[in-house]
């Protein structure tokens, strides 16, 4: 863990570590849903690459946000799942999808969902 400045901030700055970036709470907000195959889970996520999916993945399965399992079978298959503590982010995760859907509206902007089925 790294660490922190402790300022009034400092819980914030966690957390955005944790799970900031492009990718992560994207990622997160699909698991929602449950259980993905690595390969559904990159098909929701658009122009994901491999290489960025495996390296995002795996910051939260070292985070204690993702449980990543793998069965003995050819082709391999590998299965992600949230975890206790990365379900406990599912209000926040709704919150910014709800907050993003509004100030893109706000924008004249339609979630990427909403343009492909007008």
């Amino acid at each position: 863990m790294r660490p922190y400045d402790c300022a009034p901030g400092c819980p914030v700055e966690a957390a955005l570590d944790v799970i900031g970036g492009k990718w992560k709470g994207v990622i997160l907000f699909h698991l929602l849903g449950g259980t993905l195959r690595f390969n559904a889970l990159r098909r929701s996520l658009g122009n994901i690459t491999q290489r960025m999916l495996i390296h995002q993945l795996r910051e939260l399965e070292e985070d204690g946000l993702i449980l990543r399992t793998v069965y003995p079978q050819v082709p391999p298959r590998v299965d992600y799942a949230l975890t206790p503590t990365a379900q406990s982010l599912e209000p926040l995760l709704r919150g910014l999808h709800d907050w993003g859907a509004a100030w893109m509206a706000q924008r004249g902007g339609k979630p990427e969902a909403e343009q492909q089925a007008a």
